[in-house]
């Protein structure tokens, strides 16, 4: 092989840096172009996060309050719902490592008594059919005693053992293992498995195992009766009564371990990163917990692992990720495993169907 004269191994360089450059700005220009079209459609304010080669790039659109009409600050912190479950994933993917749970176990063993009854039988449901939303379990979200706006009103809070009871007295879904639904409750009592297996609690864990180490410093669960959200966030909007009102302060105990992490999109994204870069899980469980059974709809192509979604998008990058709703916010959130990262949160819930496909292509995508 001969060797490039210095001056031209520079001027390839260069000419690889500019064209860098040049995707990366009609990239920026089309997620822009994306979050102005969502705000224009109606939604409050959205914000996007791009994270790769050690840069991240924040875009914003519309506003972070209504009223007074303040932008959305760059640092802003929002509730990410269920993307917490890929964090509550995590821990029980070390517990595992650590030979301290096991997938195939059924979660009697771990929790005896605690499911049991016309809800489900836990000596017949595994962690791992929680995990996967294969375990047929009752959503107890929503119902009665179980809303995270009603009981803010109320000053009311819930105990995850409260949370499991009312879904207990519901008739179970399915049979365990037989098919796919996507329910809050398993995720509520896998968080109760980490308590239970480890004898601390839950956020403990969630801060020494992951949130220290990754050093996500503006990233934490709110305890049961913090219903603001800490620092500079923008404000979530939701249909109430047919008026659009300003539901940011929700009762945080509801959702807990499935849904109640606040976060920034720099943060989410280096957990994404770290993820996928085996920081955070071996290995060996990583593969475990991004194999991903399909879903509701084959169709789709959306699958579901242990945790975490994931899909092939039609630039043939493969996406690892998961979505977050709750009163006020959406939030779209992944990486590929060609190493970039994005995070997107809408302060509304469009009223349209968002092309959550195209988001993704436009960010992660060479």
């Amino acid at each position: 092989m001969r060797h490039q004269k210095p001056a031209l191994a520079a001027a390839i360089a260069a000419i690889a840096l500019l064209l860098s450059g040049c995707v990366d700005f009609e990239r920026t220009r089309t997620l822009q172009n994306d979050l102005d079209g969502l705000t224009s459609a109606g939604v409050a304010g959205a914000v996007s996060t791009v994270s790769a080669n050690r840069t991240t790039t924040v875009l914003t659109s519309g506003v972070g309050d209504r009223t007074t009409g303040a932008e959305i600050a760059d640092d802003s912190r929002v509730r990410v719902g269920s993307i917490t479950k890929a964090f509550t994933s995590a821990i029980i993917m070390q517990l595992v490592a650590e030979g301290r749970v096991d997938l195939d176990r059924a979660i009697d063993g771990y929790l005896p008594g605690v499911i049991a009854g016309a809800g489900g039988d836990g000596t017949a449901i595994t962690v791992r059919q929680l995990m996967q939303h294969r375990s047929g379990l009752p959503e107890f979200a929503g119902e009665p005693g179980a809303d995270e706006l009603v009981a803010a009103n109320e000053n009311r809070t819930i105990t995850p053992a409260q949370a499991v009871a009312i879904a207990m007295a519901k008739p179970a879904q399915f049979p365990p293992g037989s098919r796919f639904l996507y329910t809050n409750t398993n995720y509520i009592v896998l968080g109760m498995l980490i308590e239970a297996v480890t004898r601390h609690s839950y956020t403990d864990e969630l801060t020494t195992r992951i949130l220290g180490p990754l050093g996500l410093e503006d990233t934490y669960l709110p305890g049961p009766g913090e219903r603001a959200i800490r620092g500079p966030h923008p404000s979530g909007y939701q249909d109430v009564d047919g008026i659009v009102s300003d539901v940011s302060m929700i009762e945080p105990s509801v959702p807990w371990s499935a849904g109640a992490l606040v976060s920034t999109g720099r943060d989410i994204n280096r957990f994404w990163l770290a993820l996928l870069d085996g920081k955070v899980v071996p290995r060996a469980q990583l593969d475990e917990m991004t194999k991903a059974q399909p879903a509701a709809d084959e169709a789709e192509g959306m699958g579901y692992g242990l945790g975490v979604g994931s899909t092939d998008l039609p630039c043939g990058v493969r996406y690892v990720g998961h979505t977050g709703g709750i009163p006020g916010y959406y939030t779209l959130s992944g990486a590929s495993t060609e190493g970039r990262a994005v995070t997107i949160t809408l302060t509304q819930i469009p009223t349209q169907q968002t092309d959550s496909e195209a988001l993704l292509s436009h960010a992660l995508c060479p």
